[in-house]
């Protein structure tokens, strides 16, 4: 499949911005393409029962999609989540967990949202990116207040997806490609390592060629798409940071 308007190996516009609601908790726009997720941060004094008396923190995190995010209106989850819903919660905290000490803060839960303001494809991994720059400012900031004296965060963190289209390896799909996919990959990780890998045939197998390809792809992605949160977060933080 030939791409009209970008490389095969080649993301879509990004745009991260911080603070886009103007409070201290680092909300973020993440911008992939047409996909927009706004992602925040908070945190409550308690944790789940089986962790009361240990010391050890907690992170969940929330995702969900806005009404007009799609075409036609998506519905809201209002008294019962779908199971998609809940395996991408799950994900965003999984991955996000995989690089914070949760025991650097204390018996406190870190709530991560992710709202999902328009949706064109990669709406799970914009919101990881987004959650990860949200987190690192939010907890820069609590830092600085002296709400926690350990930072709790030992590396960064991005995602893209990444598949099979017409038997070629695209990366960063959008929705229409996505549709097409013969194999669709989410990659969660820093470049280097990996925290999580997602991948699944649609109704056709894939080759080990075919994923060693994808995830070659998807972490030299990564790398650039973790220096650009680099520069948003210097600009958040608007302070020399060793990052």
């Amino acid at each position: 499949m030939a791409r009209k308007n970008r490389k095969a190996d080649e993301l879509r516009k990004i745009e991260i911005i911080p603070d886009f609601q103007g409070v201290p908790s680092g909300v973020t726009l993440v911008s992939f393409g047409n996909t927009k997720v706004l992602t925040s941060v908070g945190m409550d004094n308690f944790v789940p029962p089986y962790l009361r008396g240990t010391g050890t923190g907690w992170l969940n995190a929330e995702y969900s999609i806005m009404p007009y995010a799609t075409v036609p209106r998506n519905r809201r989850e209002r008294e019962k989540i779908s199971g998609r819903t809940q395996e991408i919660q799950r994900l965003i905290g999984r991955s996000l967990r995989c690089v914070t000490d949760l025991g650097a803060f204390g018996e406190k839960t870190v709530k991560v949202d992710c709202d999902v303001l328009q949706a064109d494809g990669g709406t799970r991994t914009a919101a990881i990116t987004g959650a990860f720059t949200a987190l690192y400012i939010f907890f820069k900031r609590q830092q600085k207040a002296r709400k926690i004296f350990n930072f709790p965060i030992s590396g960064h963190l991005a995602a893209v997806s990444c598949g099979i289209v017409e038997g070629e390896a695209l990366l960063d799909l959008d929705y229409e490609e996505d549709y097409m996919a013969t194999c669709d990959m989410n990659v969660v990780g820093d470049g280097d390592n990996f925290a999580e890998i997602q991948s699944s045939g649609e109704e056709k197998l894939f080759t080990a060629a075919q994923l060693g390809k994808l995830t070659e792809m998807a972490a030299a992605a990564i790398k650039d798409i973790i220096a650009m949160q680099k520069n948003a977060i210097k600009s958040a933080l608007a302070e020399a940071l060793t990052l």
